[in-house]
């Protein structure tokens, strides 16, 4: 286990230092001069002035010597100083959003997790039910539905229309911290990312629950006179989710692609929101930190899923 742990991570970073070189290269074909991220438009700079300051950030260089440079300072955790922030290093306010944006995936995710699972239980064992067709139905139309008509249409009926939840932020400005008022801001940016990672997960564990359903095995438990809440428990549920936790592993990059949106809408003061300003403020040196942080979230992710399916099943040997 710890071999292959190993040559995961090895992996891992091989596939981060890939994701850097295609972040970076990308940055520099957007259309534009990256200069002029760093000028005041209403300030005017000479061509000389312009020419020292290229220099001066080694802007005049080969790209991939800017790209070595940078790629050095990284390995050492400088990942450089926000544009448009020059007095914050972006390490530190890239970190300082890891905390929001990983309690609202986090709940977001454990929500698909426990709804999905459960859902997709009642949907297996009331096949072709009225239930068993709703939740089909919900599962179609929470697949269909992007992240940001999603949050739009959540927005507008649970917080304007009805008035029930707050419309933005992760606190009520001037009111003293509580867990209560974080719940409150939390509940539904949450549940609405975790729409469409739920309708996923309940069609997969329909699905995967119907087929160990069929098995001989459950078959001879049920003639045995077990229980049925033993049977589809202790029996079934364990093999049906083998599927379904890879599908967890792989949703998470989904997960980080509705975050983007749903911070956005919600102006919860995570990651995406941060990305979202500094891709419409042209803030380099914050695109590539904050697509580096998530980078090697993803892989780790994907990591611990791997782990958690030889766990489960016990028979699948990793090394």
């Amino acid at each position: 286990m710890l071999r292959y742990s190993l040559r995961r991570l090895l992996i891992g970073a091989g596939m981060l230092l890939a994701l850097s070189v295609l972040i970076f290269v990308m940055l520099r074909l957007t259309p534009g001069d990256p200069i002029d991220a760093y000028i005041d438009p209403n300030i005017p700079m000479s061509s000389s002035d312009l020419a020292e300051l290229r220099a001066t950030l080694g802007l005049d260089q080969p790209l991939p010597v800017q790209y070595l440079a940078w790629l050095r300072e990284a390995l050492t955790g400088n990942l450089g100083y926000s544009i448009k922030r020059p007095d914050q290093p972006v390490l530190g306010l890239v970190l300082s959003r890891v905390g929001p944006t990983v309690l609202l995936m986090g709940s977001a995710i454990a929500i698909a997790i426990i709804a999905g699972i459960a859902t997709g239980i009642i949907g297996a064992v009331r096949r072709n039910s009225i239930a068993d067709l709703s939740l089909s139905v919900f599962a179609v139309t929470g697949i269909s539905s992007p992240p940001f008509l999603s949050a739009l249409v959540g927005l507008y009926l649970l917080s304007v229309y009805f008035n029930w939840m707050p419309s933005g932020g992760m606190l009520t400005p001037g009111r003293e911290f509580s867990v209560a008022d974080l719940l409150h801001h939390l509940i539904l940016p949450a549940a609405l990312l975790a729409v469409a990672q739920t309708a996923l997960i309940m069609r997969y564990m329909r699905a995967s629950m119907l087929e160990v359903l069929n098995q001989d095995y459950v078959r001879t438990a049920r003639a045995k006179g077990v229980f049925e809440f033993w049977v589809i428990t202790k029996h079934a549920l364990r093999n049906a989710l083998l599927p379904v936790i890879t599908l967890i592993g792989s949703t998470i990059g989904l997960a980080i692609g509705g975050a983007i949106f749903i911070e956005s809408v919600f102006n919860w003061p995570g990651m995406g929101l941060l990305m979202v300003d500094a891709v419409e403020g042209r803030d380099y040196p914050v695109i590539m930190g904050s697509t580096l942080v998530i980078g090697a979230c993803v892989i780790v992710v994907n990591i611990l899923t791997d782990l958690a399916y030889a766990v489960v099943d016990p028979r699948i040997k990793v090394g």
